[in-house]
């Protein structure tokens, strides 16, 4: 089981990305980028919410909205897409209210993203995900058959979202100083930065974990 936890959570992060491989979460992702301390911030932020929500989700999923859960014969997965969002933004909310009472510095430099991340698609797009790979068989390195495997499966995604981004604003700090062509200053050179670091982490997709 270990193995398979591990095994889970490495591909969370360099194997799945949810920037790289997957490409949500893509507009804070540039929006936020521009300083490492930022980045750092809005990524912890991302990780909390989505090692917090997709648990949560999981078991919803799975003993309430799953076919004849609370009622049976009845299948209320419908009400999935919007449960999930109800449980991603309480959460977002309980994390706006800590940062801004204990970070305000940090609080305004995030500004309207830290409230978006209730419409963050890398954390919709986590339980949704989550959703369907609870029906995979459970010799599928991606299956998540208990809730250990989602907290597993959440937590490596956030922290995947986060070296994305640290690692973009990291390398955006040091291009103030490059001599970049006029044509391509700002999202241009931005772009073809993001674009060289998902074609590098492509090679992580021959590992087999």
């Amino acid at each position: 089981m270990e193995n398979s936890l591990l095994s889970l959570f490495v591909r969370s992060i360099f194997v799945d990305n949810m920037i790289f491989a997957l490409f949500l979460g893509m507009c804070s992702y540039l929006a936020v980028s521009k300083s490492v301390k930022t980045a750092l911030g809005l990524g912890a932020a991302v990780t909390f919410v989505l090692t917090v929500t997709l648990p949560v989700n999981y078991l919803l999923q799975k003993y309430v909205l799953a076919n004849g859960a609370l009622v049976e014969g009845v299948d209320l997965s419908f009400l999935s897409f919007i449960l999930f969002i109800a449980i991603i933004a309480g959460i977002v909310q309980l994390v706006e209210m800590v940062v801004e009472k204990y970070s305000p510095a940090l609080y305004s430099q995030l500004g309207i993203f830290l409230p978006l991340i209730a419409v963050n698609c890398a954390i919709m797009g986590g339980s949704l995900f989550m959703q369907q790979r609870i029906g995979l068989a459970a010799d599928d390195p991606k299956a998540l058959t208990s809730v250990w495997d989602a907290l597993v499966y959440a937590l490596g995604s956030g922290i995947g979202w986060l070296v994305a981004i640290v690692l973009l604003a990291a390398i955006r700090e040091k291009m103030q100083y490059s001599n970049v062509p006029p044509a391509l200053r700002g999202l241009g050179i931005t772009f073809i930065v993001v674009g060289l670091m998902a074609l590098s982490f492509m090679c992580f997709s021959g590992l087999k974990i």
